[in-house]
This record gives structure tokens, sequence and C-alpha cells, in this order.
């Protein structure tokens, strides 16, 4: 017969390990934060299964497989003309920008 705690260590242990990871990924936050120029319409967009929600005064959305760039134009056609864009805590340079907003609606 299996005792208790000899039952229980594999699901104690397995616990353990998942604990800081889903702490670590609840503090990261967005991925992605887009700010249009003007209001959106919509408090939603999604762009190829990413779906960006409306917080204050920019979108935010989580990472996605699609490269930082692609995914500003992607937002930009959605939203229109964005003012900033940030991949990953990194802000987007002017002329980078620029270029995204040459999709924009």
């Amino acid at each position: 017969m299996i005792s208790f705690p000899r039952a229980a260590a594999p699901f104690l242990a397995s616990a353990l390990v998942l604990t800081p990871v889903a702490a670590q990924a609840a503090d990261t936050g967005p991925y992605y934060v887009a700010t249009p120029a003007a209001a959106p319409a919509q408090q939603t967009l999604i762009t190829s299964g990413t779906v960006w929600k409306w917080r204050d005064t920019v979108f935010t959305a989580s990472k996605s497989g699609q490269r930082e760039f692609i995914m500003c134009e992607l937002v930009a056609q959605r939203a229109g003309k964005l003012t900033a864009f940030t991949a990953g805590g990194k802000p987007f340079d002017d002329d980078a920008l620029a270029k995204c907003n040459a999709r924009a609606k």
C-alpha cells in the first residue's frame, strides 16, 4: 500500500518548481505598448491572433511570435497613427516609428 506522503511528493515537488515561474510571469506585464495619436473607437483590437487591450491611454498586448516591427505595423493599421511604440521595454526610435506609421489607417 502506498503511503500518503510518498504519493504526494511528486505533486509537491512540481508545485515548488512551478511557483517561481508563475510569479515571474505575473510580474512582467504587457510586452507591447502602443500609444495612438487619437483615442480609439474600440477598446479591443486583434492583430494576427494577438489581442490588444486599451488601458488608460495605450493599447497593450502580450508577446507574440511576430517581429516587433510587424506588430507595430499591425496595430497602426487598426488604431491609426502611433506617437510611441515599445516592445519588451525598448521604445522605437523616431525613424522606426515613422516607418511603422506608414501603415497607419
